[in-house]
């Protein structure tokens, strides 16, 4: 049986815009890609039309898409209530993700772990990348998972902090931002370059990375600036030169 990489995201489209290279590549090389997703993103973003029938429902076939085009070979989904932006905006009636208590995911997330024989488990840095409090949580729910587990080693998707900070600090000099937007969070989302372990090529994979984004329609409609959209407007080239590269740091 072949190795298989778990990989744990908080959302419907998180895999497209962190791993969907990885993935890829893993698959191409006989891996075992699985993907395990915590909610069904109801709380995201999108336009009416979009919206139209239950985002959720939506969302979830996007997510399906986009697994079968990676290479996927089981997807799991948790089924929690996405948290929303804030943590506190739960997608429909219950507990939002970010609040249900850490070892009760890590139970369910090791079951998988146990059945696949997992030899590496993929989760987000400790900021959750940008903050997001669901991605936070995976943090702490794939850790507590993996503890009691027999998965070797561990990884943290992530990005250098370095080039976001410096983009938010240069916007700032000659625009104003949005109400509610604070520019200091990106002074501590992501990872310091100098702690990032490991630098994995997927440009020969980027036509699936594409694809797999283009995959969540939902997610690049609306009248805010959307970031799906925003990058699959990229030419090929800078497309690859761009997202050719994914980050982790190995965390045990």
């Amino acid at each position: 049986m072949p190795a298989s990489i778990v990989f744990f995201h908080a959302h419907p489209d998180d895999e497209a815009l962190l791993t969907a290279g990885t993935m890829a590549r893993a698959s191409a090389e006989g891996q075992r890609v699985v993907l395990v997703t915590a909610t069904d993103g109801a709380a995201g973003l999108a336009s009416a039309d979009m919206s139209a029938g239950g985002l959720g429902r939506r969302r979830l076939g996007e997510l399906a898409r986009s697994a079968r085009i990676l290479g996927v070979s089981r997807t799991d989904l948790l089924g929690y209530q996405d948290s929303g932006l804030d943590g506190h905006s739960p997608s429909g009636q219950g507990r939002a993700f970010c609040d249900v208590p850490s070892d009760e995911v890590a139970g369910r997330l090791r079951l998988i772990l146990e059945e696949e024989g997992a030899s590496v488990l993929v989760v987000y840095d400790e900021q959750g990348g940008y903050g997001h409090p669901d991605h936070k949580h995976v943090y702490r729910c794939g850790l507590a998972a993996a503890a009691d587990s027999g998965v070797q080693r561990v990884f943290a998707v992530t990005a250098p902090r370095e080039p976001f900070a410096w983009a938010v600090r240069a916007a700032g000099a000659v625009a104003t931002f949005p109400a509610g937007f604070d520019p200091d969070q990106f002074e501590y989302a992501f990872t310091p370059n100098r702690l990032i372990t490991h630098r994995v090529d997927v440009r020969d994979f980027c036509d699936f990375k594409r694809a797999s984004m283009r995959a969540h329609t939902s997610q690049t409609t609306g009248a805010s600036v959307r970031t799906l959209s925003a990058l699959l407007k990229l030419p090929r080239p800078v497309f690859r030169s761009i997202l050719g590269t994914e980050y982790y740091r190995r965390l045990r």
